[in-house]
């Protein structure tokens, strides 16, 4: 360690620099002759101050300690130890000898002398004399002084500049110029006694009166002797560095009690500090738990509510309002939640680091209820959307239903209308007996219709049950005309065998029969019902999910087609007949005859629906053929989402087995897994298009009423939840290597002892799982070199660590609380008893403190968190206002005894 000008080397040498030095400043002009004059009386002053207290002094430097006996006098007041006993004779190797015992204790302490002899100080050689002096000066009055691991003279220079700091026209930046004006002498004392100097009133202007101020009060208040003249000072141009350190030394050793007490209030206020960002560490994260915590209990009603308006068009509203919800209002939720469990990581290690208890959140919002509350959140949400894809699905077929309902109806009530007026007609009375028989063909041909229509019938009620079943929202309106079309039924029925008895009791007297008119309405009768059933059949609608599905229809249509030749001959042999009635007529010319008394079935009407039929046939052909483009569309958004989900879906598996791979800490250093974590990570971000992509697909797939898909096992539910699994992950995995960065640069272990404790917890982490179970843990422990007895004690040791690694009683272990484990054991942290102790400094020894006290020793922000938290001292001969420190410092660690 070099000190001043080469006076102290390595082992605090003294070497003949100390000459050489002063020779070169004296060829170059610089040499002061007065630092000699300052340099005895300063060091005869010093010398003073502590021989008096072996009750004698000296007042020649260069003769009183020619004789030795003086010199080991000095020796043994300053160092408190005991010098050999000193040769009492009076000649010149007397002197020699003891100034050589004085010159061996020096040497003893280290301290090696080089062209320093007995005989030069025998011989009052005055240079030496100073020499050896400011050599013990160093040693024992200088040396010993240590701020921030500085050399004696910084780490000195730095004290006063430290404790001048605050005042006015002070700025001490060496030993000699700035001292000269008294005023740093005047701060110095100002700092620690400010009852003894009204600094205010000083003035840089008066040097001298400033000096003697500080001396005087130095000498009479700190017992510290004048050592500097304040004339030699103001006299030279440079005084001499050696005398002022002599000088300001002895302020430090005055001072070392208040030195004691900034170092123990700097203690205090680093814990304090530490305390006041956990605090906030703490209050953020209740904050960001109770915002989460209260968004999710916000969204359960919405997703939990199964309320809507019983219309398709108000489920797809819904639908797109949950489209919303996941790509707007949930991502940033997402985030906040990751953000949460990384400050709660964070906070926990800051607090293992700084030994203090772990944060137990407040009820309600620990880490788990947060992610039991999300996994409920996920529930509900795939819930929800399966119910509204299910409530589309039934709305889309009530939809259809209804509309075949009233299709069906109004068929059936245009073919009622008018038959209760005919049944109840009473025509058949004034006519004659070839017209009797007429209306009893035209009833039988009636009864055959009806029968025909009871199928119809019970279409019409089997779709009203239905719309029942599924809770159609105008189920009212369908019931009402639903009865009304069976009443009215059953009253045709009734209708139908009471006008039939009539028909046969006539029957029994009038008798003529038109064989060709009764052809005609028998044949034409079922053909036309034919006609309806198949004008019915083409235009009725149809719904179809899949190719497959289509197809069939396709099938069945060509299968009907190729019964219109058949129908066709059909309808030629009907038109024939009413061509052989035609002819006899005008053969015969019977009046009325061309009136078919047994249908009221012409053959232009079934000309008409013939050709309505065969317009209908390529109509259905085109509905047909554009559901099968539909479904060829559907089948490729099916393709399209396939080739896509089947791509990304591996890829963020394959994402989430590297980051677990760089989790597990095997791969390189905690540096390398951070940059390779931030890689995945901009990776990852980068990748989010395709999910974009995706989802615009999705929602193609979803408004083309798609509901299943054979080409994928994904969904996009099942890639959401794998996206915001692995945003999560990435988002752990940096936060536990940056902890364990943290952990490692604050403990001090090496990057091979951090891969040590990697290797031994994977072995163990059987299941790739992060964490060990109690056993795991013990077998890992032992793995160590961490020794577990197997007896009864044994187990109470390991019971022990387990209360600090888990003290949750989570049931299993993290690598970061068994890394912590493993470094904390042999780490040197900050403890109650050193606070306690600290706090007994500043309060002068009492087992309380003022706030007074601590207002004058801390920074104003920490002694207002102290005084704010300190509870009241309640021990005897207590003032007023006292405080306890103890209880306080107590608590810091989250301890309730010492």
């Amino acid at each position: 360690m070099m000190m001043d000008n080469g006076v102290i080397t390595n082992n605090y040498e003294y070497t003949d620099g100390y000459m050489e030095q002063e020779e070169e400043w004296e060829r170059e002009g610089l040499l002061d002759p007065a630092w000699e004059k300052q340099q005895k009386k300063t060091f005869t002053a010093w010398c003073n101050s502590h021989l008096r207290k072996a009750g004698t002094g000296i007042e020649n430097i260069d003769e009183d300690f020619r004789n030795g006996l003086k010199l080991m006098l000095l020796l043994e007041v300053i160092s408190g130890e005991t010098l050999p006993k000193p040769d009492r004779g009076k000649m010149r190797f007397h002197k020699i000898a003891n100034v050589n015992k004085a010159l061996d204790f020096i040497a003893s302490k280290g301290v090696k002398l080089v062209s320093i002899g007995a005989e030069e100080i025998v011989d009052g050689n005055l240079k030496m004399t100073l020499g050896m002096i400011w050599t013990i000066i160093l040693r024992f009055a200088i040396q010993d002084i240590s701020v921030e691991e500085m050399t004696a003279k910084e780490g000195l220079l730095l004290w006063c500049q430290r404790k001048t700091a605050p005042y006015k026209n002070v700025n001490v930046q060496n030993f000699h110029l700035s001292f000269k004006d008294g005023l740093a002498f005047c701060a110095l004392i100002h700092r620690h006694r400010p009852d003894l100097i009204d600094y205010s009133k000083l003035s840089k202007d008066n040097p001298l009166e400033n000096l003697n101020t500080a001396f005087d009060v130095a000498e009479k208040y700190l017992d510290i002797p004048r050592m500097l003249d304040p004339d030699d000072l103001q006299n030279t141009a440079m005084p001499d560095e050696r005398a002022v350190m002599t000088y300001v030394s002895s302020y430090y050793h005055c001072f070392s009690g208040a030195q004691k007490a900034e170092t123990a209030a700097n203690r205090i206020c680093k814990v304090l500090k530490v305390n006041q960002e956990n605090e906030r560490l703490m209050e953020e994260y209740e904050r960001l738990a109770s915002d989460l915590l209260d968004w999710i209990r916000r969204t359960m009603p919405w997703l939990n509510s199964r309320q809507t308006d019983n219309s398709l068009a108000g489920c797809q509203k819904k639908l797109e309002d949950y489209r919303t919800y996941r790509r707007k209002h949930k991502p940033p939720r997402v985030e906040q939640k990751a953000k949460l469990e990384t400050n709660f990581n964070t906070l926990q290690t800051k607090l293992r680091l700084s030994n203090r208890p772990a944060y137990m959140p407040t009820e309600g919002k620990m880490v788990s209820d947060i992610a039991q509350a999300w996994k409920g959140l996920e529930i509900a949400e795939k819930a929800f959307e399966e119910w509204l894809l299910s409530e589309m699905m039934r709305l889309e077929r009530l939809e259809y239903l209804a509309q075949k309902f009233k299709h069906k109806a109004d068929i059936h009530e245009d073919w009622t209308r008018g038959k209760e007026e005919m049944l109840q007609s009473q025509d058949f009375r004034q006519c004659k007996l070839y017209d009797i028989k007429a209306l009893k063909k035209k009833h039988e041909a009636f009864e055959s219709d009806l029968a025909a229509h009871q199928d119809r019938v019970e279409q019409i009620a089997a779709i009203a049950q239905e719309l029942n079943t599924l809770e159609y929202h105008e189920v009212a309106s369908v019931n009402t005309r639903c009865q009304r079309i069976c009443s009215q039924w059953d009253r045709l029925g009734a209708l139908t065998q009471r006008r039939r008895l009539a028909l046969d009791d006539a029957e029994r007297v009038l008798e003529q029969i038109d064989l060709l008119h009764l052809e005609f309405a028998k044949r034409a009768a079922p053909f036309n019902n034919w006609l309806d059933g198949t004008r019915e059949d083409l235009v009725d609608m149809f719904i179809v999910h899949t190719i497959e599905e289509i197809s069939g229809l396709m099938d069945a249509h060509a299968r009907f087609k190729a019964t219109l030749g058949e129908a066709d001959k059909e309808y030629q042999a009907i038109v024939n007949l009413v061509h052989q009635v035609e002819s006899i007529v005008k053969q015969h010319q019977i009046p009325g005859g061309l009136e078919n008394p047994y249908t009221t079935l012409t053959a232009h009407e079934l000309n008409r629906k013939w050709s309505d039929v065969r317009q209908l046939v390529p109509q259905r052909d085109g509905t047909l053929a554009a559901e099968l483009r539909k479904q060829q569309n559907n089948e490729t958004l099916r393709r399209q989402f396939a080739e896509k989900a089947n791509a990304v879906g591996p890829w963020i598996e394959r994402q989430m087995d590297a980051v677990t791979a760089i989790g597990m800490g095997l791969q390189g250093s905690l540096e390398d897994q951070l940059h390779r974590l931030k890689e995945y990570e901009a990776g990852v971000y980068a990748y989010k298009p395709h999910i974009e992509e995706l989802e615009r697909i999705h929602q193609a797939v979803q408004e083309g009423m798609i509901f299943e898909n054979r080409y994928s096992q994904y969904t996009m539910e099942t890639l959401r939840v794998g996206w915001e699994q692995l945003l999560t992950s990435i988002n752990r995995t940096i936060n536990e290597v940056e902890n364990q960065i943290l952990t490692r640069d604050s403990k001090g272990i090496t990057q091979e002892q951090l891969t040590e404790f990697r290797a031994s917890f994977n072995h163990f982490d059987k299941n790739r799982t992060g964490r060990l179970a109690p056993e795991e843990l013990k077998s890992c422990l032992v793995s160590v070199g961490y020794s577990i007895g197997k007896d009864r004690q044994g187990e109470l040791d390991f019971q022990r660590i387990l209360a600090v690694v888990d003290p949750n009683n989570t049931g299993y272990v993290s690598f970061d609380s068994f890394l912590d484990f493993m470094t904390r054991e042999s780490t040197d942290t900050d403890t109650a008893e050193q606070v306690i102790d600290s706090f007994r400094i500043l309060a002068g020894d009492k087992p309380y403190i003022t706030a007074d006290e601590l207002r004058r020793e801390l920074p104003p922000d920490q002694a207002e968190y102290c005084v704010a938290r300190m509870p009241p001292y309640r021990g005897p001969n207590a003032p007023p206002h006292a405080l306890d420190y103890m209880a306080f410092s107590t608590a810091l660690y989250g301890e309730t005894d010492l």
